[in-house]
C-alpha cells in the first residue's frame, strides 16, 4: 500500500504495460498524463490515431484504451499498488477515458497481480493452432476473467460458429469493396518487416500470418491484396475455438469495461498456455453485427470475437516508446 505520489520511473513502467494493450489494427489510441503532485494518471483517446472509416462511433477506439487500462492495473498491483480507477470521470470531455488515483491505500489485487508476467507475454497469433479443444475448466476460467470485467464471455456451439464465420466472410467481402475502408487499412499495416518499416505503430508483415488453405478461421488478412514477402500459405485448425465476448449495454463506458475484458480474457488465457487472436470484422458493419450475437444466449452486444487454441505464439507487433505516450505535469 502507498500514501505517497509513485515517482515517475514507475509511473513510466506502468505506462509501457498499459501500451502493450490489443488495438484495432496496432494503432495503438491512446496518451497518459501524470499528475505527479496528486498521484493520478490519466487516460486519453487519441483521435488522431482514430479509424473514421472502419470505427467511426470510436467502439474500438475505446476497446483498445479499455485494455490499455487494464494492463496498467495489473501492473500496478503487481508493482503493490491498489489504484482506485474511474471511468469517464468528466462527462464535458469525452476524450478523459480514465483515471487512475495511484495514493489510494489498500492491499493491491492479488489476482491482477498474478497475470503481471503474462502482460509482456502476450500478443496475437495469426498463425495455425492445433485442432485441439479447450478444456472446460480453462473455459471456465476465461469467462469468470471476463465476469470479473463487468462482462460475458460466451462459447457458442459448432453451429453458430459456422454462421459466425460466414459472417466474417461476409465482412471480408464488403471490405474488400470499400476503398475507403481498404485505404485505412492499408495506412496502419506495412507489408514489410518491422525494422525495414521503421514504426513503432501497425501491423507489420511479419504479423500478418500465412493464407489459410482449405479452411476458414476468424483471421484478418491484413494483406489486402498487397505482395507480402516471404509470406506462403498453410492449413489452419478446422474446428476453431471461438468465444464471443459481450456486455449489456453498449455506450462507451460498456466499450471501456470490454476493453478490459478482453484483456483479462487474454492474459488469462496466456497464463494458461493458450495463444489467442481477435478480430471485430463483422461487428464494424451494424448491418452484420446484430448477426453475430447467438439468439439463445442472455448476451445482448457482441463486442469482440476472440479465436482462442494451442499453437506457436506469434511475432510481437511493435509499439511506441513511453516518451510519446506520457506527459508529466
Amino acid at each position: 500500500m502507498t500514501a505517497q505520489p509513485p515517482d515517475v520511473e514507475t509511473v513510466t513502467a506502468l505506462v509501457a504495460d498499459a501500451s502493450r494493450a490489443p488495438s484495432l489494427h496496432n494503432a495503438q489510441p491512446w496518451s497518459f498524463r501524470y499528475l505527479r503532485d496528486i498521484g493520478v494518471l490519466r487516460l486519453y483517446a487519441d483521435p488522431r490515431r482514430a479509424l473514421p472509416r472502419t470505427d467511426p462511433d470510436h467502439r474500438g477506439l475505446h476497446i483498445g484504451c479499455g485494455a490499455a487500462l487494464l494492463n496498467l492495473r495489473v501492473s500496478a498491483a503487481a508493482a503493490g499498488l491498489a489504484p482506485l480507477v474511474r471511468l469517464l470521470p468528466e462527462p464535458a470531455y469525452p476524450d478523459l477515458l480514465a483515471e487512475a488515483h495511484l495514493c489510494a491505500t489498500g492491499p493491491p489485487d492479488g489476482e491482477l497481480a498474478l497475470l503481471g508476467p503474462a502482460v509482456r507475454r502476450r500478443h496475437s497469433s495469426r498463425l495455425p493452432f492445433r485442432d485441439e479443444a479447450v478444456p472446460a475448466a480453462v473455459r471456465e476460467s476465461l469467462s469468470e476473467a471476463a465476469a470479473r470485467e463487468g462482462a460475458q464471455l460466451l462459447f457458442p456451439g459448432a453451429w453458430h460458429i459456422d454462421s459466425v464465420l460466414d459472417l466474417v466472410r461476409d465482412a471480408e467481402g464488403r471490405e474488400a469493396a470499400d476503398p475507403e475502408v481498404r485505404g485505412e487499412t492499408e495506412r496502419w499495416t506495412h507489408p514489410e518487416p518491422t525494422g525495414s518499416a521503421g514504426t513503432g505503430d501497425g501491423i507489420p508483415g511479419e504479423a500478418f500470418g500465412p493464407r489459410q488453405r482449405g479452411t476458414s478461421v476468424p483471421v484478418r488478412d491484413f494483406a489486402a491484396g498487397r505482395p507480402v514477402p516471404g509470406r506462403g500459405w498453410a492449413p489452419f485448425e478446422k474446428t476453431p475455438n471461438i468465444a464471443l465476448l459481450g456486455t449489456a449495454h453498449d455506450k462507451p463506458v460498456d466499450w471501456l469495461c470490454a476493453g478490459q475484458a478482453l484483456e483479462r480474457v487474454l492474459l488469462r488465457a496466456t497464463a494458461d498456455g493458450l495463444v489467442a487472436s481477435v478480430t471485430s470484422q463483422p461487428l464494424e458493419w451494424p448491418e452484420v453485427r446484430w448477426a453475430v450475437r447467438d439468439p439463445v444466449s442472455a448476451m445482448e452486444h457482441v463486442q469482440m470475437v476472440i479465436r482462442l487454441g494451442y499453437g506457436p505464439e506469434g511475432p510481437a507487433s511493435p509499439r511506441r516508446p513511453v516518451t510519446d505516450l506520457l506527459d508529466v505535469l
